[in-house]
């Protein structure tokens, strides 16, 4: 059935399962992609009005991450745009221990429509879906900070709970922090992986400076360098980050999933392997 109900950022890590886990409850919401029909790129404000239309309840991420240059703008402009169009109710995916992730958040908490927070940790599947998967599948991972705790979250438990939020309206005015159930390192990632894929993976400890090197040798896009960059100088070390939180427990009435569940899921795919699935 079709809905009220869109999904911005709808084919993306999170969005597509938010898109998945509402298609499972009979409800086919719009999707907001550049692909999509109608189409919706942040870029361009003139897709945003038609995708809004006689919409009333919308889930919202932003690529790459709330916390580079431009972000607060756009989501300021949307969050606007939303309310003018009569739109009720936004989610908000967000980032733990991000100061500009919060200045966001602080435009839809202000805005006068409902609205739940959902603020994540980093996702498990950076390591088979994002910028973590090439390292492994060379065999040479070489990351700084190999030691910081992170209560690393999977992307299913967050549009899971995203999806709950988006539908149940006891959630609105909250702020809801995901976490995975545990405080775990890259060491003890590269460690669980090794083993879930049954491969040899050589694990160097390095600093972020010969880090944000090797990318720009690599050519990785300006932008991208830069919001690692801050993700691993800023983030990572923030406090506020290395806290391990109940709410999905609380609001799926489960436990969040452990990273060697999503492991040994993620080997049987074949990703970390390269070998082709029978």
């Amino acid at each position: 059935m079709k809905t009220n109900i869109l999904v911005i950022g709808g084919t993306g890590k999170t969005g597509r399962r938010v898109v998945e886990q509402l298609q499972n409850k009979g409800i086919e919401p719009r999707i907001g992609s550049r692909n999509s029909s109608p189409s919706f790129d942040w870029d361009n404000k003139e897709t945003w009005i038609e995708t809004l239309s006689s919409i009333e309840k919308m889930y919202v991420t932003y690529y790459p991450d709330l916390a580079v240059p431009g972000a607060k703008e756009a989501i300021e402009s949307l969050t606007y745009l939303a309310k003018e169009l009569g739109v009720k109710k936004m989610v908000l995916l967000s980032g733990k221990g991000e100061t500009e992730a919060e200045a966001c958040e602080k435009i839809v908490m202000n805005s006068g429509m409902d609205y739940t927070i959902v603020r994540a940790s980093w996702f498990n599947q950076n390591w088979s879906e994002s910028f973590f998967l090439d390292p492994i599948l060379s065999g040479e991972v070489a990351l700084p900070m190999s030691n910081v705790l992170i209560p690393f979250v999977d992307a299913n438990d967050i549009a899971e709970v995203a999806a709950t939020v988006l539908l149940d309206d006891t959630y609105n005015g909250k702020i809801i922090e995901v976490t995975g159930p545990e405080l775990i390192t890259f060491k003890d990632i590269i460690n669980i992986i090794s083993k879930t894929s049954n491969r040899k993976l050589n694990f160097y400890d390095i600093t972020l400076e010969q880090y944000i090197d090797g990318m720009k040798q690599m050519q990785i896009p300006n932008d991208v360098v830069w919001l690692i960059e801050y993700l691993f100088s800023h983030v990572l070390t923030n406090p506020k980050n290395q806290l391990v939180v109940n709410d999905i427990e609380r609001v799926l009435d489960r436990k969040a999933k452990t990273f060697l569940e999503y492991a040994q899921e993620t080997a049987k795919t074949g990703i970390w392997s390269q070998v082709e699935v029978q």
